[in-house]
């Protein structure tokens, strides 16, 4: 049995102003906060003596090297990301960034909004740009009825609004 993964599909490097920020002030409070107290431990703990059987020490070590694999990560993705901070030249049609009202055929309606892969919230009805319901919106305009193939069936869908302002409900 090999141990061959076909590689992952590459996300999408759209972001809103919102996710950028985020993902910044993360890579920030790792690099000024959390990895100097880190790196501070980590020094107490082998000035302790033996290094083999010091648990703060190896904890400390580990910990470290987590959060220098997510600062690096968070440093190659802010470099590559495309901040989205415009509207499209259609307003009408779904585009990233798009909150989107959609009603299915029990007349049962949900809220939606197409956003990059850092910064999905399914409690929050934030969907990744990339996933399948969103490729099936994209470019579509309110008013219009979609059909959603997924694992569970076939879904029919009406798009009631497509809007890039934030809605009052949905300011926290």
């Amino acid at each position: 049995m090999s141990r061959y993964r076909p590689p992952q599909p590459a996300a999408s490097l759209y972001i809103t102003p919102e996710g950028y920020q985020k993902l910044r002030q993360e890579h920030d409070l790792l690099w000024r906060t959390k990895r100097p107290e880190v790196t501070q431990a980590v020094a107490e703990a082998a000035a302790l003596g033996d290094r083999s059987e010091n648990a703060e020490y190896i904890y400390g070590k580990k910990q470290l090297r987590e959060i220098d694999r997510r600062i690096l990560y968070l440093r190659r993705r802010l470099d590559r990301l495309q901040v989205v901070d415009q509207p499209p030249s259609d307003p009408g049609r779904i585009f990233f960034g798009a909150w989107v009202t959609l009603q299915d055929e029990e007349g049962q309606t949900s809220r939606i909004r197409l956003v990059g892969p850092d910064e999905i919230e399914p409690s929050r009805g934030w969907i990744s740009i990339d996933a399948p319901l969103s490729r099936t919106l994209l470019g579509k305009a309110e008013g219009t009825e979609v059909e959603h193939e997924a694992s569970t069936g076939s879904t029919l869908f009406e798009i009631v609004s497509v809007t890039y302002q934030q809605p009052e409900e949905d300011k926290s």
